[in-house]
Order: structure tokens, then sequence, then C-alpha cells
């Protein structure tokens, strides 16, 4: 299961945006985010002459297996984990490719990237899907669940050229099914108040963790469906496929999930990136978005009590060729005219010219309550209280109520603002 042709049409469209916006999505701050065939996709963007043409990537000899298949490819049966060879018999006029896997991993990276700007709360599963809790940022990004969702989808397809398929629902288990049932480049909401409408169509092998074998054991005693499972009584099911196994599937059949989303790692640095609409050569202008960004950064840092010693930058070109620079600080700093300095420096030493599609700047090697280092003659007064004057200026009157003044003017056409957040 994870296609929507595995359903009634109408029952995946009642969970898709329709003329009065997204379902209701109050109470759902789970997501799942899954790439669309990820590596496939990932080497069709290297290579658009391909974006028509069935690709395959996997082992290419005779005991290979597919890794990856563009949706052109699936047309003709051909499958993950399937053998190449099989693979070349019901396709054979598809480009097969061996995987690039240190390409996929720089591309995971940014992609991951993308979702820890938005929530701390990115538990990754692979490289190519994840789930986040958006609870704790609703409010500080002034949006919905399914607008992070919409956000994300967007982000990815614009910074990394590829694109995602996100499920929105109040627990893991129907965010999962969802991105699955949203494939290809699609969303779905489940509405807290229609988990069990949602779940109980589906077969039973959508349960989380029916296998093959299971599955044809509820079949075989007429369990068919998540509906046939939630109507089961509890110690039959006990007798039938083991006493934990039975509670496990009888409580997801019902909706019932309370797994929280666990990220895998402490936070590392705090950034912000932009990518342009149209490419650009003007440094000028580039500068001009690394003070943006540096704001913003800078703006997090102090929020969260955080300072950091390195600064770094990254910028992709147009033929999504990506650098990264950075310097480290003899002392940790959460100043954005600090911050700001040290990546327009790594600009413009350390980046050759070219069309630029991408830039962002972000701090590492942080620490809370960092001791600042004192300096002779130093005024009392500083770019640190200038921040901090206009935090509580923004945070009382909004974010545009105090900006540098270079950045009063127009500023570059972007894709969309990205929001400055933790990367872990």
């Amino acid at each position: 299961m994870g296609r929507s042709a595995d359903l009634p049409r109408g029952l995946v469209e009642r969970y898709r945006a329709g003329p009065g916006g997204w379902p209701e999505d109050t109470g759902c701050p789970m997501l799942h985010v899954d790439m669309d065939a990820f590596y496939a996709s990932v080497e069709i963007r290297e290579r658009p002459e391909l974006r028509d043409r069935p690709v395959v990537v996997g082992g290419v000899g005779v005991r290979g297996v597919v890794s990856s298949a563009n949706y052109i490819a699936r047309r003709h049966g051909v499958r993950s984990a399937m053998p190449t060879v099989q693979a070349r018999r019901l396709c054979p006029n598809a480009v097969f490719l061996p995987p690039t896997f240190a390409l996929y991993q720089q591309v995971s990276a940014g992609v991951l990237a993308i979702f820890r700007d938005i929530t701390p709360l990115v538990e990754p599963l692979s490289l190519d899907e994840a789930f986040l809790d958006v609870s704790g940022s609703l409010r500080r990004l002034r949006t919905t669940p399914a607008g992070i969702g919409a956000e994300i989808r967007r982000r990815v397809h614009a910074e990394h050229g590829i694109v995602c398929s996100v499920g929105v629902g109040s627990t893991k288990f129907v965010a999962k099914l969802a991105s699955g049932l949203a494939k290809p480049d699609g969303m779905l909401v489940v509405p807290r108040t229609e988990v069990t409408a949602f779940l109980h169509p589906l077969p039973v092998s959508a349960l989380w963790g029916v296998g093959k074998k299971t599955a044809e054991r509820l079949v075989d005693v007429g369990l068919e469906t998540v509906a046939d499972v939630a109507a089961a009584p509890l110690p039959r099911l006990r007798r039938m496929i083991g006493v934990a196994m039975a509670e496990h599937l009888h409580a997801l059949s019902q909706g019932h999930d309370d797994r929280p989303v666990v990220p895998r790692s402490a936070e590392k640095s705090v950034g912000a990136e932009e990518t342009f609409d149209t490419d650009h050569h003007d440094r000028e202008l580039l500068r001009r978005e690394l003070l943006r960004l540096a704001e913003r950064t800078a703006t997090t840092l102090r929020s969260r009590g955080l300072r950091g010693r390195t600064v770094a930058i990254k910028v992709r070109y147009a033929d999504f060729t990506t650098i990264s620079r950075s310097r480290t600080l003899p002392v940790a700093t959460d100043v954005t005219q600090e911050i700001y300095r040290t990546a327009a420096q790594l600009l413009d030493e350390q980046t050759p010219p070219g069309a630029v599609r991408l830039i962002g700047v972000r701090v590492e090697q942080l620490g809370a309550g960092e001791s600042e280092q004192l300096v002779l003659d130093a005024p009392e007064q500083g770019w640190r209280e200038a921040d901090q004057a206009a935090d509580r200026a923004r945070s009382k009157f909004g974010d545009l109520a105090i900006r540098p003044a270079a950045l009063l003017g127009k500023g570059p056409d972007r894709a969309g603002t990205t929001k400055p957040g933790p990367d872990r």
C-alpha cells in the first residue's frame, strides 16, 4: 500500500486541497516528508535531457538490484529492490545509471537543513524521508501545519530541483500513510476528527508492522481491511498473532499512536538561506542578501541564548554546483554585524564569480552562555546592545519594525523567504 490507486479516488481526493483550501489541520502537528523517486530524481536533475525518459538507478551488473526508478519506469512495472536483469526485461528502453551516493548525501543534508529551519523536532528515517513535529513552530511562523507542508514542498523544489510528497496528520502513523497516498508530488491533510474514516478503508497491509505473512494470516480469517481489525475482539487477535502484535495493531487501527518525533542529534548550528527566482551575478546584491540572512541568524541565536564561533556561507550556482566556506572567530558571537562581516569576507575572498542560485549563512560551534571577551577602551554601548534593542522592538511591533538601512530598499527577487533555524 502507499499509492492512491489502491483506494477509491474520492477517498484520497477529500484530503487534498479543495476550492476552500486544505482540510482542517488543527491538532495535526505531525508531518511525514518523503522525496519522490529520490535517487532517480537527483540523477535527472543533473541530466535534464533524461526528464522524459524512463530512468533506473541501481547496480548495473548481473547481480545488481534497482535502488530507485522514476515514475515513467514504474509504469512499466520497475520497482525498487527488483533485480536489474528483470528491470531491463520490463523496460528495455530505460536509462540505467549507477548510484552516486555522495551526491544523494549532499542533497539529503540540504533537505534536512530545510526541515530544521522550521523545527528542531526532525526524525530522519533515511536519506529521503523524515518525520517532523511542527507544534512548536506554528506560532513563530504564523502558519498552519498544512502551510508548513506546502512551504517545505516549495523550498525542496526551489532549492534542490526535486519534488517530495507530504502527509499531515495527528500521529506519525497517519502522516506516513498520507504521504504515501499523496505520491507523486502531492500532499494530503487528514483532519484529527477523520482519522478512522481515513484508516478504515485501507487494506490490512497498511498497518505499520504488518508484513506479508501477517497480512496473509489476517486475510485468511476475514480481516482484510483496517476496519476489520478495529472491529475484531482483542482476545481473538491476541490468540491469532500474539499479545504484543495484537495490541499494537488494534491501537493503530483505531487511530491511536503516541510515538513522538525523536531528533537524532544535538543542535550544532543555526542559519538561514535564500533561493532566488532568477540567478544573480551582482556581488553587491549578494552581500545585501548576506546581511539579511545574518540578521535572521543572529536574531535566532539571541532568542535561544546561543553564540557560535564559526561563521559559514553556502553558495549554490546556476548549475547546482555548491560550495561552502567557513571561518572560526577568536570568540563566540551572536552579533549581526560580526556575522555579516565574516560572511561577506568569505564571499569576496573565497568564492568564484558566477550566476548564484542560492546563498546561505550559518553559525556553528554553538554554546549557551558563552563568555564575552572584554576589550580595553570598548564603548559601553555597542552592536550587541543595538541588536538587543532591535529584538525588543521587533517582539513588540513586528519583524519589520527595525531593519538595517541597507535592507530598506528593494531586495532581490527570491523564490521565497527562508526561516532561520537549528541544524542538528
